[in-house]
């Protein structure tokens, strides 16, 4: 199992260099939106099916779906802007849903982060190992 670090302000950090990179404007308001737009879920408190989906992801696999561990775009802009590539994303098993539903487990690859979206990458939770 992964225990990543909890990710603070820092994301901000990366939202703002990604626009100034980009030759984009940055406001406060800009930054603190991405920040906010993740929250958080303690570990125990994910559904069954996405502690399953980390145990696949600690172990490598095998993964049930072929689009499991695809790159993760952020296209969405929710999660904090990293570089292309740096996210990969992972189905969570929806119970009584004949196509992979909507559940995700997104990991950040450097800092080992994980974060869980139940409503197809709307929102976003930091995955919390430590309560």
């Amino acid at each position: 199992m992964r225990f990543p670090p909890r990710i603070t302000r820092a994301g901000v950090a990366g939202v703002v260099l990604s626009a100034l990179l980009v030759g984009g404007t940055v406001t406060a308001a800009t930054a603190d939106a991405s920040a906010a737009s993740v929250g958080s879920i303690c570990y125990g408190d994910l559904p069954s099916q996405a502690h399953d989906t980390l145990d696949l992801i600690a172990s490598g696999g095998p993964f049930p779906y072929s689009q499991d561990g695809v790159v993760f775009r952020n296209q969405e802009g929710v999660l904090p802007g990293q570089a292309g590539g740096y996210y990969h994303e992972y189905t969570v098993k929806t119970p009584g849903s004949s196509t992979r539903g909507a559940r995700r487990i997104v990991t950040g690859e450097k800092t080992r982060e994980d974060y869980y979206t139940a409503d197809h990458y709307v929102t976003f939770d930091l995955v919390d190992f430590g309560c």
